[in-house]
Formats: C-alpha cells, sequence, structure tokens
C-alpha cells in the first residue's frame, strides 16, 4: 500500500508539473498553437484531478477492507 500510495503521489506531482510546463512553454505563437498548449495544459490538471480523486478513494476502501488502520496521532494522551 506504501508503495501504491508514493507511485500516486509521483504521478500527482509529475501531472501537475506537465500542467505547469505547458503553461509556461512558448511565447508569441499563432493563436492555434495556445489552443493546443491550452489544451494541454487543461487534460494535465484533469489527469492530476483524478489521479488525487482515485488515490483517496483507494484509501478509503484499504481503510474500509482493514489493510491500512488509523493510528490516532497523539490517541495516548
Amino acid at each position: 500500500m506504501k508503495w501504491f500510495v508514493a507511485l500516486a503521489f509521483i504521478g500527482i506531482v509529475v501531472s501537475l508539473a506537465s500542467a505547469l510546463f505547458f503553461m509556461l512553454k512558448g511565447g508569441r505563437g499563432d493563436p492555434g498553437d495556445e489552443t493546443a498548449r491550452s489544451g494541454r495544459m487543461v487534460r494535465a490538471l484533469a489527469m492530476r484531478v483524478g489521479l488525487s480523486v482515485a488515490l483517496f478513494l483507494c484509501i478509503l476502501l484499504a481503510w474500509k477492507l482493514g489493510y491500512i488502520h488509523p493510528t490516532g496521532i497523539g490517541a495516548g494522551q
């Protein structure tokens, strides 16, 4: 489970970085290039949101199935 969470988090960060790259890439180009670049950025951000939601749902499912258990930070105090 730790590897899955780590890989999903890395995927989320890479997707966010690629959206940043597409946002900053280019300069003064034709309007068609701007539309294509904007579409790539939107696709990368949509993938990031999808990965985040999927990770959250997988963590909830793992908790319900008993694969992970909450520790309760500070519960012993």
